[in-house]
This record gives structure tokens, sequence and C-alpha cells, in this order.
């Protein structure tokens, strides 16, 4: 197959599979998935969707972050792990956004990426889900799946974004971004492959992976 060929396969099938494209991470607004957003790193979703709704009890605003200590945002925020600089983080950001954005969530890279705690990935995130900005966040499953499906090189995640943004077209970035996500979660495990279930891997991917993957 050609690479065009292999992208317009993986299109034409999470399309398929994900007609309707849930979003991983819970939350109502801007402010609530930067936050949930950042807690996710080195964690799940499923611990962060366990752990929001206890903050955002107490604080779902930067105006009402900003009134709990670090400390207490530690508190409750543990559970998900990196409790100490994720604390930090959510009530230095919470500042910011009270201080020089009105309380609102600013809606550029540049922005974004000055934030504590808030990386390339986070703003991605949360300018294509809480903005619909067309971009195309990385995560682990995507940088596995793209390399598996010998869409990119594997040297690291910058790479793959750019594979990704070069191949697919601009205006499925946001949807390929989430189907891709819970095509690695239910079809392509980082280990385990199952070639009948995984349908995208058995038509187009990296033979040379199947025997280290069941390893």
């Amino acid at each position: 197959m050609t690479k065009k060929e292999k992208v317009d396969f993986v299109i034409k099938t999470l399309r398929k599979l994900y007609p309707t494209i849930p979003t991983p991470l819970d939350h109502s607004d801007p402010y609530t998935l930067l936050i949930a957003v950042l807690m996710s790193a080195q964690s799940t979703d499923v611990r962060v969707n366990q752990i929001t709704p206890k903050l955002f009890a107490r604080a779902k605003t930067p105006y009402e972050m900003v009134k709990l200590s670090v400390e207490e945002i530690r508190e409750i925020i543990r559970p998900v792990g990196l409790s100490p600089m994720k604390s930090k983080g959510i009530f230095g950001l919470s500042k910011i956004l009270i201080e020089k954005y009105k309380g609102k969530v600013p809606k550029s890279y540049e922005e974004l990426e000055s934030l504590p705690s808030v990386g390339h990935k986070t703003a991605a995130v949360v300018l294509a889900q809480a903005f619909g900005i067309q971009t195309f966040p990385v995560d682990t499953h995507i940088h596995r799946l793209m390399y598996r499906w010998g869409l990119s090189n594997g040297k690291n995640v910058i790479q793959t974004e750019k594979d990704a943004k070069r191949l697919f077209p601009k205006e499925l970035w946001n949807d390929l971004h989430l189907q891709i996500i819970w095509y690695g979660r239910e079809y392509s495990p980082a280990r385990g492959l199952n070639l009948e279930k995984d349908i995208i891997f058995k038509t187009i991917g990296r033979r040379s992976l199947l025997q280290k993957i069941n390893s």
C-alpha cells in the first residue's frame, strides 16, 4: 500500500468505529478542561475523572481555586500522582489567569504554554477540545500507533506530530486525535497484539513489530 492508501484506510476505519467521539476527560468549560489535562500527565484519564469532581466541588473557576492553598489542592489531587508539582501549577496558572486574562483561558499556544505546568500537548488539547482549533495533540497512544502503522519513524512525539499533520487533512485533526486514542486503548494496546481485533495493524502495520509486541 502507498502511504496515501494507508492514510485513507486509517481515516475510513476510524470513522466507521467512532462516528461519534467522546472526550476522555470530563469537564464543563475551558478552565476545567485545562486543569483536567494538566492533572492527566503520567496518570490515567479514569483516575483523573475520579478526582476532578472532588476538586471542582471546591473550586471550578480560577477565582475559587486561588482561595485554596497549594497544600489543600495537593491533598485533593494526591491520587493522580505528581501532586506537589501539579498543585503548584494549578494554583499558579489560576492566579495568572485572573491577573492577566480576567479569569479566562487564552486561545493561543504561546499564551497557554507560558502558564505554569502547561506544555505543548496540554495546550494543544485545550485548543482543540475547548475552542475547536485544529491541532493534533500526540499522546503515547498516537505516538505508538503512528509508528506501528508505518506513518512515522517513532523518534519522538515532536516528529510524530509533524508527520500526523503532514499526512492527515487539517479539518480532521481534532477528530483523528481522539479516534486514534480510543482505538489504541480498545484495539491496539502496547502489549499483547490481537491481529483479528486490530484491523488497522493487520492491514497496514509494520509486520516486523509483531513478534516484539507479543513477546
